[in-house]
């Protein structure tokens, strides 16, 4: 999808959030695949850490090309 929504986007810039989920929300394929995007505006403590025992429960499933960015997270 990335590959037709910057197809949409073409270099403008994306001066606000509302731009960038315009373009998002209003990029479709030729199969009709689109994205409902929205803007989450909670605040996210940082500095978290998690546990090695709770990393190791996750059902990561890396995928054949670059596993360690692409994977997919599958429920418990």
């Amino acid at each position: 999808m990335l590959s037709e929504l910057s197809k949409n986007w073409a270099g403008r810039p994306l001066d606000d959030y509302e731009t960038i989920l315009n373009y998002a929300r209003t990029t479709t394929t030729k199969t009709g695949f689109s994205i409902n995007a929205y803007l989450i505006t909670n605040n996210y403590p940082t500095g978290v850490k998690i546990s090695d025992e709770a990393m190791a429960e996750l059902q990561l499933h890396p995928h054949d090309i670059q596993p360690t960015r692409n994977y997919t997270i599958k429920p418990r």
